[in-house]
């Protein structure tokens, strides 16, 4: 596969590299690598206001599909939105908190939304103004995403009444809009009878959003609960029932460009893995130790290639089960990592960044974080076991496992 640059994105990657410099400066500077996976706490309104600076430029959106018109983006090709991508990771630009309205709803309101959806919602995600999150995991219904049990009623040609308990929600407590899977099948069970439903997030008493602490002390998933939340009809996308279909097509989308994002900043937590190894001599020491962190380094550089072969395949690798691949690669991979982290930092690994008192409350640096976050990895977004599966039966064609 020719996945190479010409001198057309040369000039693209100078422009974003520019902008860049120019902009990250001041309280920005301040907050730059501030906010990714496991640190979303960090520097909330500060990177609010960042999300509208990179609207303003027209950063949001340039990967989206223009047939229906610009929405206040920028034009890019595929190898373009890499450049980005690549660029502001290098950056240490802070992390994006409206990255579930521009990379998950908004190609998917381009593939099945309507015109006037379209006009509502996209400029809103494009100017950094409207801030999304993702309601599909529920109880009993997180890898097994058929069986949501969320219902959303009407009555007779008013809105839907949406009723039910989502979990693991990114980002609920800041976001403005929630896209969900509710049953508006009565009596329907598995894929049938879903609905793909956009839901106002201001609705005091029908919507209660509780935190969900995690053991790295931070809480950016939440437990978010329906009572008779409403959802105009006209915020449906596709037809009623027809919520499977579009509800995968938006998980196709979930692991493209941000896929190379994703290991820009792995390679930098590898980095400071690495350097930690040499300055404590633990690579000297420890054979074992060196070769892990080697692999480490093939294994990135093996994830990077692979998900350049998937985005030059215009789409076939979502069809293929390629996307599975990747989500179990770097998976494991990111856990892995965090382990040598913490057997790079020996017993030391045990102990906070500063001394624990009463007045101080406990903190974890970022290389705690790093492995506390990633156990994870092989849960969140597809679980291990069932993008195994996956593979196993669509690829390889495997029968399915018997039910007793």
């Amino acid at each position: 596969m020719d996945f190479s640059f010409t001198p057309v994105d040369d000039a693209f990657r100078a422009e974003a590299r520019d902008w860049l410099r120019a902009h990250l400066v001041g309280a920005y500077a301040q907050v730059a690598g501030q906010g990714g996976p496991g640190s979303e706490h960090e520097a909330s309104a500060a990177r609010h206001r960042w999300e509208r600076e990179l609207g303003r430029a027209g950063w949001i959106g340039i990967g989206w599909d223009r047939a229906h018109g610009s929405y206040g983006n920028r034009a890019a090709t595929l190898t373009q939105q890499v450049v980005w991508a690549e660029e502001y990771a290098r950056a240490g630009a802070p992390g994006r908190v409206g990255h579930i309205g521009e990379n998950l709803l908004a190609p998917t309101l381009l593939a099945h939304g309507t015109d006037e959806q379209r006009k509502r919602f996209l400029p809103a995600i494009a100017r950094g103004e409207e801030l999304w999150c993702q309601g599909y995991s529920e109880p009993g219904a997180g890898s097994d995403l058929a069986a949501v049990r969320t219902a959303a009623v009407r009555d007779g040609g008013g809105p839907y009444r949406v009723t039910g308990q989502k979990i693991w929600t990114s980002l609920a407590h800041e976001a403005h809009w929630c896209f969900l899977l509710a049953r508006t099948g009565e009596g329907t069970r598995g894929k049938r009878g879903l609905s793909f439903l956009l839901v106002p997030m201001d609705q005091p008493g029908r919507i209660e959003v509780r935190p969900i602490r995690q053991m790295s002390g931070t809480s950016e998933f939440n437990e978010v609960f329906f009572d008779g939340a409403l959802a105009e009809e006209d915020h449906r996308v596709g037809e009623e029932g027809d919520g499977w279909r579009v509800a995968m097509s938006l998980l196709a989308l979930e692991r493209g460009v941000s896929t190379l994002v994703q290991q820009i900043g792995f390679a930098a937590e590898l980095d400071q893995v690495l350097r930690l190894a040499l300055r404590t001599g633990a690579v000297e020491r420890d054979p074992v130790l060196r070769d892990r962190l080697v692999r480490a380094w093939a294994e990135l550089r093996t994830m990077r290639w692979n998900a350049l072969r998937t985005l030059g395949g215009s789409g076939a690798g979502a069809a293929s089960g390629a996307p599975s691949v990747a989500k179990l690669l770097w998976g494991g991979w990111h856990q892995r990592l965090g382990e040598l982290a913490m057997r790079v930092r020996g017993p030391a690994a045990a102990l906070g960044p500063h001394d624990w008192t009463p007045h101080r409350p406990y903190e974890l640096d970022a290389l705690q974080r790093l492995f506390l976050f990633s156990r994870a990895d092989t849960v969140y977004g597809g679980s291990d076991e069932i993008q195994r599966d996956i593979l196993a039966q669509r690829v390889l064609g495997l029968p399915r496992e018997a039910r007793t």
